[in-house]
């Protein structure tokens, strides 16, 4: 077990209950970290962590609510001790076309991608900047999107969100670099998850349409690059990282 590389790690993953979050939580805990699973929907965290062994425990948290989180962070805090890793997963993705001023889905797609993102970054920095001081290798890690870069008709918030999440992460970088703290950002393309469950059937049709195309890429294959990069020397921060199908342009 001593030589797994991720042996010894204590690591929050945020959107565990499926999709890409799920594939990471799975990829940690295989290489050694004890992961505390977060999500909203605790039964399939139980589901999951059942499945990842008693290196691997569920907790219920919704990013949007300040006191959700403090609750969860508590949890965390008496199981796990100090985390070392952080990996901000959750996402939203809604089709909200400005001209139709669904603010609704303007707001849940900000709390979730972006303001649920700095609430966990608030609850684990003192645990990371920590273990960095210590010289044991701290992680964040941010999974934001291609849409950061590209244009999407209808899609402008949720774009903007993740443009605003890149950013961030490039500050944040500069921020907690002097206490040893590596800041990962990682942007995936095309992917297939249930994150396009949330689409309306015009959203839905042009997702099938993409890919059947293009041929997405699986949870799995973001999960590696997430445990590739946390993996590295301590002294070496792969702080950006585009993951494309290699047909997507």
């Amino acid at each position: 077990m001593t030589n797994l590389p991720l042996a010894g790690r204590n690591a929050v993953v945020t959107g565990a209950a499926s999709g890409i979050g799920a594939a990471i939580a799975e990829q940690l805990a295989a290489d050694g970290a004890t992961v505390a699973l977060v999500a909203r929907r605790t039964d399939r965290l139980d589901d999951l962590a059942g499945k990842l062994g008693a290196g691997a425990f569920g907790v219920g948290m919704d990013v949007t609510s300040q006191d959700s989180v403090d609750h969860g962070v508590g949890v965390i805090g008496d199981r796990l001790g100090r985390v070392d890793l952080l990996v901000n997963a959750a996402g939203v993705m809604l089709a909200a076309p400005v001209e139709q001023v669904r603010l609704n889905d303007w707001t849940r797609m900000i709390d979730t991608n972006l303001t649920g993102v700095l609430r966990l970054i608030g609850a684990f920095t003192p645990d990371l900047i920590a273990a960095g001081s210590e010289g044991k290798t701290a992680d964040l890690v941010n999974i934001s999107s291609i849409g950061a870069h590209l244009t999407f008709p209808g899609y402008g918030v949720y774009s903007a969100t993740k443009a605003a999440l890149t950013h961030l992460s490039a500050s944040l970088r500069a921020d907690l670099s002097p206490y040893d703290v590596r800041v990962t950002n990682i942007e995936p393309g095309l992917t297939a998850t249930e994150l396009g469950d949330q689409l309306d059937g015009a959203g839905q049709e042009l997702l099938a349409t993409m890919n059947e195309q293009i041929g997405p890429l699986e949870a799995r294959d973001i999960a590696d690059v997430v445990a590739f990069a946390v993996s590295r020397r301590r002294e070496v921060n792969l702080r950006q990282i585009i993951a494309l199908p290699t047909r997507q342009a």
